[in-house]
């Protein structure tokens, strides 16, 4: 991609009223655009990333035997009355609108009632199960205030998988194969060594339900954590019985704020019971369908990995999230030069961002730390005279000059 083609431009300063890290970085470095409080706009550079993080995502869901598909945004809302969550005293961040025959809709805010309605038209002897679907859809949530940038959107793309077992046993068994996929995805992203699996309030569905909880000052929610057994207590369940219940103790844990990235829930038979999806059993007897629910919000843990992967210059993105791995830029009257560099790289699949801008050196390397590429090229006069470029990776500061021929297989290593 050409920079001078790039439909984004890099700014001074974020809109004075963002006062999250992740949202005046995302918008400085053309991102992301802000088109109200909590809804955002994914720009180029942005959907980039994005997508990257979905990639990783969809690998470990299908990894693990989930199933891809679309459902609608759109809800119908006595579906929604048959579990009682179309009561706003129920749920109270619901959008909610009508058809011009004066009928009432909502969007979307989870899917658990339509997916397992759907469900029952698919399932219905014990040889259907186990099942598990997933879907990336739009969500919308009427937060009271949306303050942390994309961390916490009214208008979010959300990673959401079900799981449809005969029994408990089957549900557990799959619930901790996702535990380890969550934990591959955020390893994969670059914020696993600071993300633990946080034991939280199951609320009506269990005793307790798993959050991932990512370490990090911007965070809205307080975990206890034990470094010995590397998992954490939200606040919510930190109390004399989630420790005695895991064999900890209260001097050995660690306060810290945290991003929650993950969640998983075992629904157990709460919405197949009011939904009405059942099986017969090998003997004919009907049974619930026993339930699980896993979401990540891709988007928001975009936001976290740039509050955990900054400097006071710009983005450091992790090399398997960010939305090119090169940044070549072309100074002075070098463009013979820096075009051949930038075919070689784009004919071995190398995914360049080339500056080729009329502006200065300044704008130029200021630019290439704030929008925060792995790795940065400069292709200057001074470098030619010893047919090289100066090569620089973004976390370090050292620089060192690879001999043109020398390029490309540096990055095919």
């Amino acid at each position: 991609m050409r920079q001078s083609q790039l439909f984004t431009k890099t700014q001074k300063q974020a809109p004075k009223d963002e006062v999250s890290l992740n949202a005046q970085l995302l918008i400085r470095g053309g991102f992301v655009d802000k088109e109200m409080a909590g809804v955002y706009s994914f720009l180029p550079l942005g959907w980039r990333v994005l997508n990257k993080i979905i990639a990783i995502i969809r690998q470990e869901m299908n990894a693990i035997g989930g199933q891809e598909l679309f459902l609608t945004a759109l809800q119908n809302p006595e579906l929604w009355k048959k579990t009682k969550r179309w009561d706003d005293e129920v749920v109270d961040d619901w959008f909610k609108t009508k058809l011009k025959n004066d009928n009432e809709l909502g969007l979307s805010f989870t899917h658990e009632e339509p997916l397992t309605n759907l469900a029952v038209k698919h399932v219905g002897s014990y040889k259907d199960l186990p099942k598990y679907v997933y879907q990336f859809q739009t969500k919308f949530r009427n937060e009271l205030r949306a303050k942390s940038g994309i961390l916490r959107g009214r208008e979010f793309i959300m990673k959401d998988l079900y799981s449809f077992n005969a029994d408990q046993a089957g549900l557990d068994a799959f619930y901790e194969q996702a535990k380890a996929a969550y934990k591959k995805i955020f390893d994969r992203c670059g914020i696993g060594e600071k993300t633990f699996l946080t034991f939280a309030s199951g609320g009506s569905f269990s005793k307790y339900s798993h959050e991932f909880q990512a370490v990090c000052e911007a965070g809205e929610d307080l975990i206890y954590i034990s470094q010995k057994k590397n998992i954490a207590i939200n606040k919510e369940v930190h109390n004399d019985e989630v420790l005695a219940d895991l064999g900890l103790e209260k001097e050995a844990l660690t306060e810290a704020k945290a991003i929650e990235v993950g969640n998983i829930f075992k629904l157990g038979t709460k919405f197949s019971q009011a939904l009405g999806l059942k099986y017969k059993d090998e003997e004919g007897q009907e049974q619930n369908v026993v339930m699980g629910s896993y979401g990540i919000g891709p988007g928001r843990l975009m936001g976290t990995v740039v509050e955990l992967n900054n400097d006071e210059r710009g983005i450091v993105w992790p090399e398997a999230v960010a939305p090119f791995r090169v940044h070549l830029l072309q100074l002075g009257d070098t463009q013979k030069e820096a075009e051949k560099i930038y075919h070689d790289l784009q004919a071995q699949n190398i995914e360049a961002l080339f500056d080729d801008r009329d502006t200065t050196p300044g704008q130029k390397f200021a630019d290439a730390d704030l929008i925060g590429i792995p790795y940065r090229l400069v292709v200057s006069s001074k470098t030619l005279e010893k047919n090289s470029v100066e090569l620089k990776k973004r976390s370090e500061e050292k620089t060192e000059l690879v001999k043109i021929p020398d390029v490309v297989k540096y990055f095919e290593c």
